[in-house]
């Protein structure tokens, strides 16, 4: 999980995709933390993204560093503990402008059930599942 975590932090900027209904829906990400083991990813409740991952919690990241890429699917979950919230936030002092743990709109999911690939066009891909 660190490896996949401290590539998407490489990254600065990944794209997360989910599904609404039958339409992808995709757009730029910059929030990842490794807390407890899980790597997690925050959004707004009131965000299109959150009801799109709670109606559907299949979604894939993507996102590319050093020549590289990695393309991240799984199940995302939702973690409703402030502890969690807490974490994220402090990771990313930028965005405590905006939201604060138990504000009621601050959302972390953590992904469950997945599997990276880290690819590139000189190697084979490197497949971790978790």
């Amino acid at each position: 999980m660190e490896e996949i975590y401290e590539f998407l932090k490489k990254c600065n900027t990944y794209y997360l995709a989910t599904v609404e209904g039958d339409q992808p829906r995709v757009r730029p990400f910059g929030t990842v933390d490794l807390f407890e083991g899980k790597l997690y990813i925050q959004t707004g409740k009131v965000k299109a993204v959150s009801a799109q991952m709670k109606a559907n919690p299949k979604v894939e990241i993507c996102g590319m560093a050093g020549g590289k890429w990695i393309r991240v699917a799984g199940e995302a979950v939702l973690d409703e503990r402030l502890e969690a919230q807490e974490h994220m936030l402090a990771a990313y002092p930028s965005l405590q402008k905006m939201y604060q743990p138990g504000d009621g709109n601050t959302e972390v999911f953590y992904l469950k059930n997945g599997t990276a690939q880290i690819c590139s066009f000189t190697e084979e891909p490197k497949v971790i599942s978790f």
